[in-house]
């Protein structure tokens, strides 16, 4: 049994087996149905078990779609209909039975916290599908999608993150250690990166540059990504943070900054921070993006079973 909260908690061939076995998952699948499960079926008789603390689109459908092809099932139980919240039972408790009654725990949440005492009381895998701090999921779903659209290695290619710094951005700072690729953070001052993490990349030999200029940050990169200003966890003042954004908006002069054949990527939902013509333009990848979670999420799902090729 292995968990996957965190990307700098997992060894970077652990990270790397996971990418590959999405990759020859993902081809063998051509001609099936949606919900057609994969000839090996890997975990038949398994029970998925989720819940959803936060909003959730691409993560709710992408995990369900994700256990249905490996030939398990999904539970979605709703946080307000728990005694959790109703009745005041105890994380530790809660932990215990969802361990008796499942086979993996999948939990999008509003607190870290959370997540470090399930971890101590669950006797089955524990996956972070969102938390304030961290979106593991989404970024190796996100180095999948470049390495399968640029047809290299990631560690050879310059990526560029424009906007907040937010769980998105950690997990992709924690990412290019692990893979070591080279990435620039295009942010307001103010608005930098953790100084914890920070201290994590150089510690670890990572290679991350702060530029206060979207198109300083742009120049020369494959792949360009943002995310929306204002996010789930936010308690700001939201006109104050947007007008703070104002520069770092990913516009056509900004991806004209970036190499010929850069990218585009969001993990969606969008807002203000990139314009309609670059999110709907031909470099625009986001709704392959969005897609690959399935792929990806299957061998995150192997990983923790040790079913991995």
């Amino acid at each position: 049994m292995k968990h996957f909260i965190n990307i700098k908690d997992i060894p970077s061939k652990d990270l790397k087996k996971i990418i590959l076995d999405a990759k020859i998952r993902k081809t063998k699948r051509k001609n099936f149905n949606t919900l057609d499960s994969d000839k090996d079926s890997p975990l038949k008789g398994k029970l998925l078990i989720q819940m959803f603390e936060k909003s959730s689109l691409r993560t709710r459908l992408s995990f369900y779609i994700a256990i249905k092809q490996l030939n398990g099932g999904a539970l979605t139980l709703r946080s307000d209909e728990l005694h959790l919240s109703k009745g005041g039972e105890s994380l530790s408790d809660m932990a215990k039975i969802i361990s008796t009654f499942g086979n993996a725990f999948m939990l999008r949440t509003d607190s870290e916290k959370k997540l470090e005492v399930l971890k101590k009381h669950m006797t089955i895998p524990l996956i972070n599908g969102l938390s304030p701090k961290s979106h593991p999921t989404q970024v190796l779903s996100d180095v999948f999608t470049i390495e399968e659209i640029k047809k290299k290695p990631i560690s050879k290619l310059q990526i560029c993150w424009i906007g907040d710094s937010n769980n998105v951005l950690n997990s992709l700072i924690e990412a290019s250690v692990k893979f070591s690729f080279n990435l620039n953070v295009g942010c307001p001052k103010k608005y930098e990166p953790n100084k914890n993490l920070l201290s994590w990349v150089k510690k670890n030999k990572g290679n991350i540059k702060i530029f206060y200029d979207s198109k300083k940050a742009a120049k020369g990169s494959d792949v360009i990504f943002t995310d929306k200003v204002i996010s789930m966890n936010d308690e700001v003042n939201k006109v104050k943070k947007l007008k703070d954004f104002k520069n770092f908006k990913v516009t056509p002069e900004v991806m004209n900054c970036a190499k010929k054949d850069a990218i585009f990527l969001h993990c969606l939902p969008r807002g203000s921070e990139v314009s309609n013509s670059v999110f709907l333009g031909k470099q625009s990848k986001v709704f392959e993006q969005a897609l690959n979670r399935i792929y990806v999420q299957k061998s995150i799902l192997l990983y923790c079973f040790k079913k991995l090729r």
